[in-house]
């Protein structure tokens, strides 16, 4: 039966009431920063606040290009890797998903002047996926307890029935629109058989022990494009500053599903499966800048501080969802039945990430190898999405919910004539208070680069874990599967000066 729900709800997709009831997790997915880039910006664990000399760099400090010598590009493709284990209430399951993209592209063009006390500029200009949105989850498990039901029959409580019965799906508020498709699908019924009823009792037997899976595909990118000045004063003092132009483009599918083998209603129709099917796409674009600047006290120590300023992104989400049954009848006859609908643009709206401080301190040895450090704060308690009276409670929520967050950033490279050598390290702190539903991530990265003539080509590495929590649906049955995500990626650069 599941695979003829499936076959009557192709196409057909869901985000669960996005114009209020969007999750956090979704906004900070966006406001989250991943180790993305260049080989050797991944293979030294992205600590190059003060180090520069690398197109992906001036993500982290504009000051950055400035240590460039000559004219210089860069491109970049990477493997990515995600395995995501889950645990729902004591079922294990994984899923694995593997991309292959050009992440990374950029230039940077120098001039000297020696009779000059600022006697270097440079100009760059380099794009960057910053997060490979390719995922995909499976979750599968007995809940002893709650029905996907239940999250169609909660919404439903207090609408009108004729305002399900004699309208259009169109006409319809969100809310509406959901009680609509488990009132089509004969997932609950009126309490009382009038058409001002707005009372409802769910057809699903009660006695818990159902049958659940839940299954997350996404595709799409968040991608940015920065253009970089920089200048240096004496040798000593390096500015720079970055306008960045970002362009995200998420396509996510939800699948729930749920069956059960309980005792059959007395009298009334007893749905034995539900598939809950929902598609979302959401685009948009929008804008951030940089500053940084970076001090050499000495020839050997490099002193970085940077602020990344807030993200602003305008975003548009088109919505299409599908909600198929199997009942039985009192009469013991057996019927399916599905309502799916045509894709709903919704009005556009606002997300805004927080700003970001990073301070950094590196050494060089000799041009021999080098050791740095960045430490990075960011107040997600910030974010916010506007406009603000359509969003008030997801707000608050995040205004209580969410915390300042550290991350800590370490790498090192050794160079042996035209080989060098990296390794990196990793942690971020959780943005919640409390670190259930997006947990610390820790990471390791390590790489090579050859260097011949005026090329080089570098490799590497990386690998990330985090925890999370993962709702199937946004309310009636909010049991939360236990994921843990691994990310291994491997990322290869060609350079050249020009």
């Amino acid at each position: 039966m599941k695979k003829y729900l499936l076959l009557l709800l192709t196409g057909i997709s869901f985000n669960s009431a996005w114009a209020q009831e969007t999750t956090a997790d979704d906004v900070i997915r966006l406001a989250v920063d991943n180790l993305t880039g260049t080989a050797r910006f991944r293979a030294m664990g992205g600590a190059f606040g003060a180090v520069g000399g690398d197109m992906s760099a001036i993500n982290v400090n504009p000051a950055g290009s400035i240590f460039f010598n000559n004219n210089f590009a860069t491109v970049t493709g990477s493997l990515y890797n995600a395995k995501n284990k889950s645990l729902y209430y004591g079922t294990a399951t994984h899923e694995t998903d593997s991309t292959l993209d050009l992440n990374q592209i950029g230039a940077v063009f120098v001039f000297k002047d020696t009779n000059s006390k600022w006697n270097k500029i440079a100009f760059a200009l380099n794009y960057d996926n910053v997060n490979n949105l390719n995922n995909a989850t499976f979750s599968a498990g007995t809940n002893p307890y709650n029905s996907i039901g239940n999250y169609f029959v909660n919404i439903a409580q207090g609408i009108p029935t004729n305002t399900l019965s004699n309208y259009s799906f169109y006409d319809l508020n969100f809310y509406e629109q959901q009680a609509y498709l488990g009132y089509d699908t004969y997932i609950f019924d009126p309490a009382v058989d009038t058409p001002g009823n707005t009372s409802y009792i769910s057809n699903i037997p009660a006695g818990g022990n159902y049958y659940q899976e839940n299954q997350v595909l996404s595709t799409g990118y968040n991608g940015k494009l920065s253009g970089n000045f920089s200048a240096a004063y004496k040798d000593i003092l390096f500015l720079g500053g970055n306008l960045n132009f970002h362009f995200v483009n998420i396509e996510k599918l939800f699948s729930v599903y749920e069956s059960n083998e309980n005792a059959l209603n007395p009298g009334r129709s007893t749905i034995t499966e539900v598939l809950f099917d929902n598609r979302l796409w959401t685009t948009g674009s929008g804008f951030s800048f940089n500053l940084g600047a970076i001090v050499k006290p000495i020839e050997s120590l490099r002193v970085g501080l940077a602020y990344e300023s807030p993200t602003w992104l305008r975003l548009t989400d088109e919505l299409q969802q599908g909600v198929g049954t199997n009942r039985i009848e009192s009469n013991g006859s057996n019927f399916d039945s599905y309502s799916y609908h045509d894709p709903i643009t919704y009005l556009p709206y606002t997300v805004q990430t927080p700003g970001k401080w990073t301070g950094s301190l590196a050494y060089i040895y000799k041009k021999r190898g080098l050791i740095s450090v960045d430490v990075s704060t960011k107040d997600y308690s910030n974010t916010r999405i506007k406009p603000k009276r359509d969003y008030n409670d997801i707000n608050r929520f995040m205004t209580n919910a969410l915390d300042n967050a550290i991350e800590v950033r370490v790498g090192a490279e050794y160079k042996i004539k035209q080989i060098s050598l990296r390794a990196g390290y990793r942690f971020d702190e959780s943005p919640y208070k409390v670190d259930q539903n997006f947990g610390d991530l820790t990471g390791y990265s390590g790489g090579i680069g050859y260097t011949f003539g005026e090329n080089r080509i570098d490799l590497a590495y990386s690998y990330d874990h985090r925890k999370m929590n993962q709702a199937f649906l946004s309310s009636g049955m909010t049991d939360p599967a236990r994921i843990s995500r691994y990310n291994n990626n491997i990322t290869i650069s060609y350079s050249i000066n020009f």
